[in-house]
């Protein structure tokens, strides 16, 4: 809070009061240096990436395309934000370039992006280009966005008398670092799909790579099973309650809970004692919301896929493409050495 006092002729004394808005600094060199290297460093991470799928599609007839190739065309084209016809010429160039060993059309390339066996492997890719930030990331938040579809939903109105229409959309479901924004584990729903049914998958995919420590999220994971399921992994939850219970406040005496205090009850403890302390570390979840906004700015917000499928896939190719991007920028602001991915996930 900033006060500044205005002494006027007459003698009065006038006290303005204005709130100061909180800047976050930033490394410009570091930034810049990783924007401008951007470019050069995607296709080789991609590749290095895709690389670990080699399994081919299995099947009679015409051998199909290696999954690594599919899964580099399909998020080169994400990170170009290019139509397939319009992405065949870089298709072509990472051909000549050895970064694919193949050549498929754009035709082919939207049949793999619409095919649902795809989608494990995109998920896969996801929790494995995250695994370089292992030793970064110990907190983290999960939520869900929407990304709009080229469908409309149709209703009549009563209340208006006229017919209504929206986009539908499709809702990612995505667990982040609240450090370097990346992605760790990701799941991409129909739109009426509640998002605290999707959190103990997303949780149980990040700890499988990192250490999770601190699960920081909003009012729409605030159940008692949630709390507890992050207690059980050994991390601490901050998560905000719905209302302030009544009734069943702690001793304002009592230093610790009891031993015996459910992971519910020590979080209230927590908020109900140490508020700020709390407040501090729950407010960091606010960091996935800026990595939905990363993905929706780079990436595009709205799926050019008209199936279901296609939409799945596509969401989940821009979150590859972000998940690479941050381990750009952690290259040139944290020092990380160019990563190398590890065993093929293939089997």
């Amino acid at each position: 809070m900033i006060r500044r006092e205005h002494l006027y002729p007459d003698g009065a004394v006038v006290t303005e009061e204005a709130t100061s808005r909180i800047t976050y600094t930033q490394n410009w060199p570091a930034y810049n240096a990783a924007q401008c290297a951007e470019g050069d460093l995607f296709p080789s991470l991609l590749k290095d990436l895709s690389g670990t799928l080699e399994r081919p599609y299995a099947g009679k007839g015409r051998p199909r395309l290696p999954l690594s190739d599919i899964a580099y065309d399909c998020v080169s084209k994400a990170y170009s934000g290019l139509s397939a016809r319009r992405h065949d010429g870089e298709v072509r160039d990472a051909k000549a370039q050895g970064l694919t060993g193949s050549e498929a059309s754009f035709n082919t390339m939207l049949r793999h992006l619409r095919d649902p066996e795809l989608t494990p492997h995109l998920q896969a890719l996801v929790r494995l280009s995250a695994t370089p930030l292992a030793a970064v990331e110990t907190t983290f938040a999960p939520d869900a966005t929407g990304f709009s579809t080229c469908s409309y939903a149709r209703w009549y109105d009563h209340k208006w008398g006229k017919e209504m229409k929206s986009h539908k959309y499709v809702k990612l479901h995505a667990m982040t670092g609240v450090i370097t924004n990346v992605v760790t584990d990701a799941r991409v729903t129909d739109s009426n799909v509640h998002d605290s049914k999707q959190f103990v998958p997303l949780l149980e995919g990040t700890a499988a790579n990192f250490n999770v420590r601190t699960v920081c999220t909003d009012k729409g994971y605030s159940t008692k099973a949630i709390a507890q399921v992050v207690a059980d992994r050994g991390a601490t939850p901050y998560v905000p309650f719905r209302e302030i219970p009544t009734g069943r406040l702690f001793n304002p005496n009592m230093a610790t809970p009891p031993a015996n205090a459910s992971a519910w009850d020590r979080m209230y403890h927590l908020f109900a004692l140490q508020r700020d302390t709390f407040l501090v570390r729950y407010h960091v979840r606010s960091n996935v919301e800026s990595t939905f906004s990363m993905i929706k700015r780079k990436f595009g917000e709205a799926l050019r896929s008209k199936s279901y499928e296609g939409q799945v896939n596509e969401v989940l190719c821009k979150v590859i493409g972000h998940s690479i991007c941050c381990l750009i920028s952690a290259m040139y602001e944290l020092g990380l050495e160019q990563p190398t991915f590890g065993q093929s996930l293939a089997g």
